[in-house]
């Protein structure tokens, strides 16, 4: 016997046994002002190679970094990725974010994540590195629970310099509780020999009292531009007893001294620079290193190196007891999927490019920018800050949003928007030529009058 089910009668019988009057009842969470009143289309559906086509046609009027010039930064680089680390990042094995609790079932991609810590170490000169959190934001708000716990102190010293989203996820998770954030100044002037665009030493100074748990400090900091480190690190040590929490892009470390070396407690940072691509903004990748008192506060997971029974080399989850599975009104992490796909492409593209592979093009990224630098200011454009800076500066624009525009026009793909600037990044992908067509677009949307006249006596 068939069995076909009744839909009205069985919506009904549901209903009741929920003590609902109607399927509205079912959404009375969501506001009436969203809630959609239009009866949806029911057009017959297209053939497949219809719609390929038409989802063709869309992509068109989109650019992507392959489709010009990208001079677009601000948290998220277009740098290159080795056609390798893409193809093997497709296996299907490594496409899931499940937890490898079963060690004798998972020893590759747990040697994956033992690799992948490893290498943040030795990018960071820090003890221990975990694996992992969602982004350089969540990584961040963090640390600042890390430091508030370990210094039983409530102050975290957020600077203005600081990548504004990372400053709101601070700001967001600090309303539980834990903490609460007191915003450090920029210094907007060059003022007795300090730069422009970094940390205001003095107001720095000003806040460091015994009620700060933690000082950020990032590295680069948003506008590209690099902190006078030794000096907060030193003001911090001298007044307080406050945790130093850098905030790093990790690809920059490949040239700049590591905050392990400047002395830092943790290190965080989002690793999409290296070995994941822009996406549409995500999914990212956040990493956290510490030193080694910090080992048992540190967030996410841990694999360790260890031998089995025969005495071979093997790896294994360790430390659990910071998941929610294990004492779980005593964790201090509720990471319930790592972002281990985002990882691993991580491990590939530093293992293919290599420590030589990744200094040369870190080293090419600032070489670029610093040539950048020079053709702006010939170019008459005024840079906003002064602080020497990695791979990213910002230039004076009155209508950034306009320039960007008209940059757009001319097949360029332009910068971050800052308030009467635009903030340009330099990556390795880029070229000296690419650089002087920017260059070159930008003093025709300033300067037009000036262009024209300059060209008008080349003609004659």
């Amino acid at each position: 016997m068939q069995y076909t089910p009744n839909t009205e009668s069985q919506a009904a019988e549901m209903l009741a046994e929920l003590g609902l009057s109607s399927l509205g009842d079912l959404f009375t969470d969501i506001p009436e002002s969203i809630r959609r009143k239009c009866v949806l289309d029911e057009t017959p559906g297209e053939t497949e190679p219809s719609v390929r086509a038409r989802l063709e046609q869309l992509a068109q009027d989109n650019w992507s970094a392959g489709d010009a010039p990208v001079f677009l930064g601000a948290g998220c680089y277009d740098h290159y990725i080795p056609a390798a680390a893409d193809y093997l990042l497709q296996r299907s094995e490594f496409a899931t974010s499940y937890t490898p609790y079963q060690p004798e079932i998972s020893q590759g991609i747990l040697q994956g994540i033992f690799e992948y810590q490893t290498l943040i170490c030795r990018l960071t000169g820090m003890a221990v590195a975990n694996a992992s959190l969602y982004c350089g934001g969540s990584a961040l708000s963090s640390a600042c629970r890390i430091a508030a716990e370990t210094v039983k102190k409530r102050k975290i010293l957020l600077p203005a310099s600081l990548h504004p989203e990372y400053a709101e996820i601070v700001k967001s998770a600090g309303i539980a509780g834990f903490y609460e954030t007191v915003e450090v100044p920029v210094a907007e002037s060059a003022s007795a020999g300090s730069p422009s665009g970094v940390i205001d030493l003095a107001a720095f100074e000003s806040l460091l009292d015994s009620d700060v748990a933690a000082a950020l400090i990032p590295y680069p900091n948003f506008y590209g531009a690099l902190e006078p480190v030794g000096e907060l690190v030193r003001l911090v040590r001298a007044k307080t007893n406050a945790l130093v929490v850098m905030s790093v892009d990790p690809f920059s470390l490949a040239m700049l001294k590591s905050p392990g070396e400047w002395g830092a407690d943790i290190a965080v940072g989002d690793a999409q620079s290296l070995g994941n691509r822009m996406s549409f903004g995500g999914p990212h990748l956040g990493f956290m290193a510490v030193t080694e008192k910090l080992l048992r506060k540190i967030p996410g997971r841990l694999v360790g190196q260890s031998v089995d029974d025969r005495g071979n080399r093997c790896f294994v989850l360790t430390l659990q007891a910071r998941e929610q599975h294990i004492r779980r009104e005593k964790a201090n992490s509720n990471i319930c999927s790592n972002q281990a796909l985002c990882a691993l492409a991580t491990a590939m593209y530093l293992t293919f490019i290599g420590p030589a592979g990744l200094k040369q093009a870190a080293a090419i990224s600032h070489k670029l920018t610093c040539y950048a630098q020079e053709k702006f200011r010939r170019a008459g454009f005024k840079i906003r800050y002064t602080a020497p800076v990695f791979q990213e500066f910002a230039v004076c624009v009155d209508n950034p949003a306009e320039a960007n525009e008209f940059l757009l026009e001319n097949g360029i793909i332009g910068g971050y928007e800052l308030p009467g600037a635009l903030l340009f990044a330099f990556t390795e992908k880029r070229t000296a030529e690419e650089v002087d067509e920017l260059v070159e677009a930008m003093s025709k949307y300033a300067f037009p009058a000036e262009k024209e006249s300059a060209e008008g006596e080349e003609q004659e």
